[in-house]
């Protein structure tokens, strides 16, 4: 006996499902079934893909929805009342079922959502005809009266549906799944079917495939409700058979009800519906009286042309050109697609908003005509065909690029012209990719974070953008493979998460693509409402088809991307203008100005469109291009595959190395790039000129070479030999060309793309270089929240000369500003907006009482600025940057800024309540703010406090100076890690900020280091090797230049050490004997962060130091301890945790060690002295692996040497009690007793807190290890918590 299944989920009824619509497709033509249904709860993401597949695999496919029921209307939002919904089944019998589904699905989000999507009973009665419905699961309307013993409610709920749908349209739903409830429930259905005459039919509510999947699910379930698998009291479907059940197990389960089974098939052969593709949707062109699309379009082109290129409008070449290119877009029916393109850059021109296009779409004179493009075709040999192949009717694909913040406005012009109800944005599916994979399996499992995380960590990253599975990282990773094999669960947990990939876990919105449709959209496809990213946007629906399946309905896309470049240089040209009365818009800017390319080829990159960073500014510096063609062609090899032959390609172009073509044909078809086939379309014309193929089948051969379609690949091979053949060509060398395209061209770039870009690129040239400061300013307003790039710019104008002023409220905007100054010349005021913690809302407010008026004094600012509204922290974060430093010292105003925020408080809301008219309109009597006197300022301190909240140094870089010193020693900033590779070997330098020493498992010392650069951090890994000949050479404040390799992983870059060498300042100051804690830079830290700490000050008080004062006299505050009986001074001061930012602690002898910033902190063994032995770790590919494993990492041992003996180690262990400021004063006590009797023993801490255990590591410290001594410490922290290891 046959049987089809009704009510099935994909992975698309989101992490509740798993399998995808073309896996339960093909299970089902296994399974010999002629038909399945697809159910998804409550949306229809997977419809298209499933038909499709289904048809595919010759399986008719049954669309369907379980769509929620609300208990009430569908805007009833009650929380008691309507949080739990109906569940149903509706089916599609034909094409107006089909489209009430899409009513249904549409209408469920957009009006009903409440928990989930919801429709009401008035909204299905409305949309019934052509659906055939069942009653779901036990969480239908009817199971769920039968459950609660309601059967009056039952048959009352039952004959709503019948009268609804029709006593042929509705069934009673029998389950079996193990659950006694669901006994009841079919034993009560088949009571009322046998009362009323209703049908009944079988199903069995699949959530997976195969039975061996139920596993999967429930992490799917587990994940979706953030549970662990092993909590009890959680979501799961409680056994295995929700799976997809054979024919021969369905009859077995309900051959007692046999129409049960037989329904299904007839509710099959019912259900006829096509979505094969009905032709393109495209919305219509409002055109003036007696004039169609062609010849508007026609008109619009030529008067183009006349206005771009007077000169050569009414060429023979142009006009030749021209007539193609609209009798193809003519036959296939798009003229009005360049229309509604033309029209919304029409409007973007009116409202000056800047917008350019990318991709193939500049290959269109059309589109240069219409001044969609910036770029004319023609003179820089671009293809038509790569655009729009004449051979194959696609819908052609504009992206349009607009200045980024103003994209907004566009896509509401849109939304405007054409109607709300036909726009939408395109709903995109993240699916668990291998790190995510393995991230969500070890949480649900309760493997620990840290462990998990390091496993994520150890998948190779995505190559040219494509994540290999996991199953190809174990073979391609040593150290992955060897965590694999290290225990049953880490195997476990992989497996699983190879088994999880691909599985959908989210939704979100296309970054850029609108669809426009001539018809309400919800005819075509349903509707969603905004995901969490495109909830600020002005079109409010995106569609629950993705972007594959909008061009198979045939409906217009365009891309609405945005491009901060244009931002930046609209901003840039808004300047220009102001300051000096000339008006550039993007298409006026010269890309022949012999100047510019000077200064590009100088390497003056940083800031320009796809011309920055190091590895592009070394190639630019050697090529020395002279004009457009030599950026485009170097934007077109600048990336992974063709970069190879940069050193080759600009050998040839200065005629260092000769050029060699494989036969003379070639010749004027690559001469341009010197023997090279840099660009797809070369290719193109070189396949029709030596082998004669059409433009459309040139474009054919592109798009399978690039994409490497092999089949067709090889068709192309045979046609290609044999048409160079016949043009005279020898076999042998058409064998050669070919292989030369089929093994480079599937790099080989759009020239059209490249061509734009590279314009762009030359555009930003000419207004950094005849317009520096305006456009650094449009620069830095653009990244002002990105700290990175703000300090890598902000850099750039100091080598330019460019002053850059501190932010002001007397002075800055929320963006970046220019300040003429007295000489003439211009200074890039810091932008309020920049500053961390402030906000946008605060800025403005202050901003608009200042108007005209600059704020005179604090008590001014503070009765024009209500700073209830602003807020303290942001005033506290102004305050910090200097950015009030006009009515004070900034440590005046923090001390009294509770006062001050106290005083504009009354004074406003005397202003509301009419005091001041009351007492004659005087403010007097509110009070005012006198600032304290303060001591000199600590310059330091307001340094860091700058480099906090803006990212970088703005009254001073104390870094620049000591930079300047060693910039020709090294080969790359901190903001050139990311487009290095792993294993670059780099050179870099900087000032030592921070050191994190530990110890190996071997009891070798080894480092993390923290450097910082003109423009950022470096991190250091100082393996034992390196830090054993270069420890002296390492302190806070150090000067270094370090050779090494980048190491890249998921959480950042770092180096990896081989060479260190010291820099030699002026006036510098030895180390001491340990090498480290020494020099005026130390001094001031401990000035700053230990004035209190008598026994740490000791430190710079041994180098000769006068800056630390000694500590005043502090009361006993915890009576818990006797702090006399170690002999040492009462150290019940501030404690220390509350001074320092232990993340940025330049006091390195009291080191934080967490685990998750180091792979091999040693795990707490309770059994032993507190700290796990580890097995030895001979290779660097194993320092993960072991690091999973809980083990320390260990460096190989060299042949012959001798261990040498080891200074035994205390290691004291602290409980912690809650109490910071207690514990932490336990933990100075100890480290002073420690350190008052010194000896040969080195010690440590190591501190178990509630989340986390931690290393306190003192590495040039010691003590006496005598018995007395500990047993005087074992008296203080209990002598279990006292060991020697």
């Amino acid at each position: 006996m046959s049987f089809v299944h009704l009510h099935v989920h994909s992975s698309y009824s989101v992490l509740d499902g798993f399998g995808s619509p073309t896996a339960l497709a093909k299970r089902a033509k296994e399974l010999n079934m002629p038909a399945i249904a697809l159910t998804d709860h409550g949306t229809m993401f997977g419809t298209m893909d499933f038909y499709k597949s289904a048809i595919a695999n010759g399986v008719k496919p049954i669309i369907g929805l379980e769509t929620y029921l609300s208990p009430r209307s569908r805007f009833d939002k009650d929380a008691q009342r309507d949080k739990r919904a109906y569940h149903l089944i509706l089916l599609a019998e034909n094409m107006t079922g089909y489209h009430n589904l899409l009513q249904i699905a549409s209408v469920s989000q957009l009006e009903g959502f409440y928990y989930h999507p919801r429709i009401d009973k008035e909204f299905l009665s409305a949309h019934n005809e052509g659906l055939i419905s069942t009653s779901a699961c036990i969480s239908g309307e009817i199971s769920r009266a039968i459950l609660e013993n309601d059967f009056e409610k039952a048959a009352h709920s039952l004959s709503w549906y019948l009268e609804v749908f029709g006593l042929d349209n509705f069934y009673l739903e029998l389950q079996d799944h193990d659950m006694p409830e669901l006994v009841r429930v079919n034993k009560g259905l088949i009571e009322l079917s046998q009362k009323t005459g209703a049908r009944l039919v079988a199903t069995n509510d699949v959530h997976y495939i195969n039975q061996n999947d139920a596993e999967l699910q429930d992490i799917l379930l587990a994940v979706q409700t953030g549970k662990l698998l092993s909590d009890t009291n959680r979501m799961s479907m409680g056994n295995d058979t929700y799976y997809l059940r054979s024919a021969e197990e369905m009859t077995r389960l309900f051959g007692s009800v046999p129409e049960a089974l037989n329904n299904t098939l007839e509710i099959a052969e019912r259900c006829e519906i096509d979505l094969s593709f009905k032709g393109y949707h495209l919305p219509k062109f409002e055109l003036p009286n007696g004039i169609d699309s062609f010849h508007y379009l026609r008109g619009l082109c030529e008067q183009g042309l006349r206005k771009r290129i007077p000169d050569q409008a009414d060429s023979a070449e142009v006009k030749q050109r021209l007539d193609y290119e609209l009798k193809v877009i003519h036959d296939m029916g798009f003229d009005e697609y360049f229309l509604i393109v033309w029209d919304l850059c029409h409007f973007s021109r009116q409202n000056k908003i800047w917008y350019n296009v990318r991709g193939s779409g500049n290959g269109s004179l059309v589109a240069f005509a219409l001044e969609i493009t910036s770029v004319e075709p023609l003179s820089h040999k671009l293809l038509f065909e790569r655009f729009l192949n004449p051979d194959r009717v696609t819908m052609p694909d504009i992206d349009l690029d607009f200045q980024d913040d103003r994209r907004a406005e566009v896509m509401e012009y849109c939304n405007q012209k054409y109607g709300a109800d036909r726009v939408a944005q395109i709903i995109t599916f993240g699916t668990m990719a291998a790190r995510g994979a393995i991230r969500d399996v070890g949480r649900v499992m309760d493997i620990p974070l840290s462990e998990v995380d390091r496993v994520a960590k150890l998948v190779p990253g995505p190559v040219q953008g494509k994540q290999a599975p996991i199953s190809e990282a174990l073979k391609t990773s040593p150290e992955l493979k060897a965590v694999y094999e290290s225990s049953d669960q880490m195997r476990k947990l992989i497996d699983t998460a190879g088994r999880m990939e691909g599985a959908i876990r989210n939704i979100g919105t296309h970054a850029a693509g609108v669809i426009i449709s001539d018809k309400a959209l919800i005819e075509y496809l349903p509707l969603h409402r905004p995901t969490s990213q495109s909830n600020d946007l002005p079109i409010k629906s995106v569609t629950q088809y993705e972007m594959g399946v909008i061009n198979d309905l045939g409906l217009l896309k365009v891309d609405f991307l945005g491009l901060v470049t244009l931002t930046i240089m609209s901003r840039a040209c808004d300047f220009i203008e102001q300051r000096h009365g000339i008006k550039l818009g993007l298409d006026d800017i010269p890309t022949d100005d012999a100047e510019v390319y000077h200064y590009i080829s100088e390497g003056h990159t940083s800031g320009l469109f796809q011309l920055e960073g190091s590895g592009m500014t070394r190639y630019i510096v050697q090529m020395q291009p002279t004009n457009l063609e030599h950026v485009i062609a170097m934007c077109a090899l600048f990336r992974p595959g063709p970069m190879e032959i940069i050193p080759e390609f600009i050998e040839n172009m200065h005629g260092r190395k000769s050029v060699t073509y494989l036969h003379e044909k070639l010749v004027p078809i690559l001469q341009d790039t010197y023997g090279h086939s840099v660009y797809q379309e070369q290719i193109m014309v070189a396949a029709r000129e030596l082998a004669g193929y059409t433009p459309g089948e040139s474009d054919d051969l592109r798009s399978a070479i690039s994409k490497k379609k092999e089949k067709e690949v090889k068709k192309h091979r045979e046609k290609f030999v044999k048409g160079a053949v016949a043009n005279g060509i020898n076999k042998e060398t058409a064998e050669a060309i070919f292989d030369h395209w089929e093994a480079f061209a599937h790099y080989g770039f759009n020239k059209s793309h490249a061509t734009n870009y590279g314009m762009i690129a030359v555009k930003t040239g000419y207004l950094k270089c005849h317009y520096p400061v305006e456009y650094m300013t449009a620069l830095l307003s653009a990244w002002k929240n990105d700290t990175d790039k703000c300090a890598a710019y902000v850099e750039e104008c100091r080598s330019m000369g460019l002053e850059v002023l501190p932010p002001d409220v007397n002075s800055s905007g929320y963006d970046f500003t220019i300040e003429d100054r007295p000489d003439g010349q211009g200074a890039i005021r810091f932008g309020l907006g920049a500053i961390k913690n402030v906000g946008h809302n605060p800025i403005e407010m202050i901003i608009s009482a200042r108007g005209s008026k600059p704020f005179s004094s604090i008590n001014d600012f503070l009765k024009r600025v209500d700073l209830r509204a602003v807020g303290k922290r942001p005033l506290e974060c102004l305050t910090k940057v200097g950015a009030l430093d006009g009515m004070g010292k900034r440590h005046a105003i923090l001390r009294s800024i509770d006062q001050i925020v106290n005083v504009s408080a009354s004074h406003f809301r005397a202003i509301e309540i009419g005091q001041m008219v009351l007492f004659g309109g005087g403010s007097e009597a509110i009070g005012s703010v006198t600032l304290p006197e303060t001591g000199i300022a600590d310059t330091y301190e307001q340094l860091e406090w700058e480099k906090e909240l803006l990212g970088l140094y703005v009254t001073a870089n104390p870094i620049s100076s000591q930079m300047s010193l060693i910039s020709n020693k090294i080969t790359h900033l901190s903001s050139d890690f990311e487009e290095l590779e792993t294993n670059a070997k780099i050179t870099v330098g900087g000032v030592v900020k921070k050191v994190r020493q530990m110890l190996t498992k071997t009891s070798k010392n080894m480092a993390f280091v923290t450097m910082e650069d003109n423009v950022g951090e470096i991190e250091l890994v100082v393996f034992p090797s390196v830090w054993e000949r270069s420890s002296q050479l390492i302190e806070i404040g150090a000067l270094l230049v370090v050779k090494g390799k980048i190491d890249k992983r998921e959480n950042g870059v770092s180096i990896l050490v081989d060479q260190i060498a010291r820099e030699n300042l002026d006036n510098p100051e030895q180390p001491n004997e340990n090498g480290r804690y020494s020099g005026p830079f130390y001094e001031k830290v401990l000035e700053r962060y230990l004035p209190n700490i008598t026994v740490l000050s000791r430190f710079a008080k041994r180098n000769g130091s006068k800056s630390v004062a000694e500590p005043e006299s502090v009361g006993q505050t915890n009576a818990l301890h006797d702090h006399e009986e170690f002999g040492v001074p009462d150290l019940t001061g501030e404690p220390i945790v509350e001074e320092i930012e232990w993340e940025d602690d330049p006091f390195p002898a009291i080191d934080l060690m967490q685990p998750d910033d180091l792979n091999e902190v040693p795990a707490l063994d309770s059994r032993s002295s507190g700290f796990a032995v580890a097995e030895p770790v001979e290779t660097q590919a194993e320092y993960e692996a072991a690091a999973i494993a809980g083990q320390s990492p260990a460096e190989t041992k060299p042949e012959n040497e001798e261990e040498q003996p080891k200074a035994p180690l205390l290691a004291v262990s602290f409980i912690q009690s809650g109490d910071k400021e207690k514990d932490w004063r336990r933990m100075k006590l100890v480290y002073g007793y420690l350190c008052s009797h010194p000896g040969d023993g080195r010690f440590m801490f190591y501190v178990s807190e509630p989340d986390e255990s931690y290393m306190i590591d003192f590495p040039n410290d010691s003590t006496d290890l005598s018995e007395a001594v500990l047993e005087q410490l074992g008296k203080y922290v209990g002598r279990e918590n006292v060991q020697i290891v």
